[in-house]
């Protein structure tokens, strides 16, 4: 049985030579859900970037038993569905249809398959009767369940998301919390959101100046008030 998720010793410096990860390993099962937490700088959305090589260090990279390279790319890209913070950095259509169905037109489906998966990826994000509207006079959580509609469109083994909370008011916090309880894919979400940790996912890896510093079960993560307290996080 493959990892959805496979890093190992994983190392990059940007171009200006700032090192944004040091020796990173993680692994994560097939449906499995993982938090990924640390302050600012941490290096969490470098490493969320190398699960579908937009960036690429030293170390070893296989998503669903596939290793990240050139060879791979249009396979893994479709089998890791990346959601940035901003959802505006991912729809530019001019309707909500056309955002969605931009992965599936792209993967060379008929037009029926592409109607199908539309409908299956808004119906998944309980936005179906958006498809005529126009993504950027949605507010912030209907965008967001949209950007995470585009990816779903493409049929991913594992969600990536960055910071998916972050700019909602509560009840489209708690809608979208609900939404990715529901969704039985393997998840690794980048958050500041510690309620939303505690809420939702079993397992915490914690990140800190480019390091795992710990990895395990939420619940005990979250009752070290030291080790919180010495990684910039509150306790929830």
């Amino acid at each position: 049985m493959h990892h959805s998720i496979e890093i190992n010793s994983l190392s990059f410096s940007y171009p200006d030579g700032h090192r944004a990860l040091t020796g990173v390993s993680l692994h994560i099962a097939p449906c499995e859900k993982v938090a990924l937490v640390g302050p600012n700088g941490a290096g969490k959305s470098t490493l969320i970037l190398h699960l579908n090589g937009i960036l690429n260090g030293d170390g070893a990279v296989q998503v669903c038993g596939l290793p990240v390279d050139q060879k791979n790319m249009g396979r893994i890209r479709a089998m890791v569905g990346l959601v940035f913070q901003n959802p505006d950095d991912q729809l530019f259509s001019p309707t909500v249809y056309d955002d969605v169905a931009f992965g599936p037109l792209y993967q060379g489906l008929t037009a029926g398959e592409v109607a199908q998966r539309v409908e299956q990826a808004l119906s998944e994000v309980g936005m179906s009767d958006y498809t005529r509207r126009v993504s950027h006079h949605l507010s912030m959580g209907e965008k967001k369940r949209i950007a995470i509609a585009t990816v779903l469109s493409m049929k991913p083994e594992v969600l990536v998301l960055d910071e998916p909370t972050a700019g909602l008011d509560p009840r489209s916090r708690r809608a979208l919390i609900n939404l990715l309880a529901e969704l039985p894919l393997t998840m690794l979400v980048s958050t500041h959101d510690m309620l939303m940790v505690r809420d939702l996912f079993p397992r915490t890896v914690i990140m800190d100046e480019g390091r795992v510093v710990a990895d395990g079960a939420t619940d005990a993560l979250m009752d070290d008030e030291e080790l919180l307290e010495a990684h910039g996080l509150e306790k929830p």
